[in-house]
């Protein structure tokens, strides 16, 4: 499918299928409730979804622990489990438009977005940690003649999954990739904004082989199903993505239940800043937008505040309206958008909410700041620049997980790296520079768990992705270091007869 007449065409016809996937199977919930997905483009409703609750968690905990304790997947060769999750990548691939128009009708992104980047990224991601599964190697210590001392890594057991609704797709890839590789069952919960491609991707991992209760899907509320989760006494860790504030909640059910292990990646307010040195402003104003308007914003490295020298500010903001031009607002399944719906209502009212504040704090509003698109039922923004914020302004400082940037000026490179740093945050940061010093040195000096300089980015596959403060906690998503964090250190000692 490649026009808009296709794509509303596939959406028109598609059958969704919102029951939980526990076991093995697609059931309901026991309590049979149900809640409505809606479509951000429309506000209309897509389909019911499951509403699980402590029975339907206890269930799909009580399988998952099982799986684990008969060793299907946590005692299978680490090349059959490589071989299995390849399968999936494969699936994910092969079935690439389906999930992309999922993610598409119920999160709001643009379908070129889905079809480019987020559901290829998803099985490549997948792919990554499969080809890592038979490719880690456990050590010996240097612990004398006497002894044979082995230090290996063992699946930890029962891992829940908590995703957020901006990448429903990518971020289950995240979780599971290395979750799985080492030999651990999950249990997933989706957001409630966006449950539909979890659920489909579970259906095709059991086509793949993952056997019955290794992987799972509650889906539901934080409330319910979240919170039962954070508190089940038979799950060994929680992956979180999402705001830190209820990153925070989790670290409080393991306090409060098993003391599991917690992984959080939280929010971010994170800086582009701008050195004077840059010549090729033009470059630097494509990336920008990309870095603030990307995904309509809704993304927790989304580069929110431009942080600028006095002398090249007019000149940068000139550069990034014209850039923005070119970013088309509107339906989700049209090719050719850029900007789509955001996710909600309640998140709606609130982006809306953070432009008013900046207005009435002094922020001088240069572009958008108005809703649209309002007669489709949707919930649409139009991309929003701030001029002459400064540091102390609730937008220089609140996430507002929208289409919205603001420009900060500064005097000298000291100057930028605090504005730079002060932030509760610390998730990522981008930096440009025609000099490769000023590169290195200020880079050093920002307070983040990536860096780009001179792009906008995550770094890719190998890189580990968290953040520093309020932005993450206890682990990392992404490369090998993420095995470690869903594996146990063991160490097994034995003595040697002389």
């Amino acid at each position: 499918m490649t026009t808009y007449q296709e794509w509303q065409h596939a959406a028109a016809h598609h059958a969704l299928d919102g029951r939980a996937f526990i076991a093995g199977e697609r059931s309901a919930a026991a309590s049979q409730a149900v809640f409505k997905t809606l479509n951000p483009a429309t506000g209309k409703v897509l389909a019911d979804i499951a509403k699980c609750e402590q029975a339907d968690v206890d269930r799909a905990v009580a399988a998952a622990r099982d799986a684990f304790a008969r060793g299907v997947w946590s005692k299978a060769a680490p090349a059959h489990r490589k071989a299995v999750l390849l399968k999936l990548a494969q699936l994910i691939d092969e079935n690439a438009e389906e999930l992309a128009l999922l993610e598409a009708l119920e999160a709001g992104k643009p379908i070129g977005e889905c079809m480019g980047l987020d559901i290829p990224e998803s099985a490549a991601c997948i792919r990554w940690h499969a080809e890592v599964t038979d490719k880690r190697y456990d050590a010996l210590s240097p612990s004398g003649s006497g002894v044979v001392s082995m230090i290996t890594r063992e699946p930890i057991g029962v891992v829940a999954g908590v995703l957020p609704w901006n990448f429903p797709a990518l971020m289950l890839a995240w979780k599971i990739g290395p979750a799985l590789s080492v030999g651990n069952s999950v249990v997933i919960k989706p957001a409630e904004q966006t449950s539909l491609s979890t659920l489909r991707i579970a259906d095709l991992a059991h086509e793949a082989g993952i056997p019955a209760g290794v992987l799972n899907v509650v889906t539901g509320f934080g409330e319910g199903a979240g919170q039962a989760l954070g508190l089940h006494p038979d799950v060994d860790l929680v992956a979180f993505t999402g705001s830190t504030e209820t990153g925070k909640r989790f670290l409080h059910y393991s306090a409060d239940s098993n003391l599991k292990r917690v992984v959080l990646e939280c929010g971010g307010k994170n800086p582009q800043v701008i050195l004077p040195d840059v010549q090729n402003l033009d470059a630097v104003a494509e990336q920008a937008v990309a870095a603030a308007f990307w995904n309509m914003g809704e993304n927790c490295s989304a580069g929110s505040r431009i942080i600028v020298p006095k002398s090249k500010k007019a000149e940068l903001l000139a550069k990034v309206q014209g850039v923005l031009e070119g970013w088309k607002t509107g339906d989700p399944l049209d090719p050719d958008v850029k900007l789509g719906a955001l996710i909600e209502a309640a998140h709606y009212e609130k982006v809306l909410s953070h432009i008013e504040k900046a207005k009435a704090e002094g922020a001088h509003l240069a572009t958008g700041g108005r809703a649209i698109l309002t007669e489709t039922g949707g919930w649409f923004v139009e991309a929003t620049i701030f001029d002459n914020v400064t540091p102390e302004m609730s937008i220089a400082r609140e996430e507002v997980f929208g289409p919205v940037v603001c420009f900060i000026e500064y005097d000298d490179i000291d100057e930028a790296v605090r504005i730079a740093n002060d932030t509760c945050y610390g998730l990522a940061a981008s930096l440009w520079t025609d000099n490769v010093n000023h590169a290195h040195k200020v880079a050093a000096r920002i307070r983040a768990g990536t860096v780009t300089v001179n792009c906008f980015g995550e770094g890719d596959l190998s890189t580990p992705f968290g953040g520093f403060g309020q932005s993450g906690f206890g682990g990392r998503d992404k490369s090998v270091y993420a095995h470690d964090q869903y594996c146990e250190l063991k160490t097994t000692w034995i003595k040697l007869d002389d």
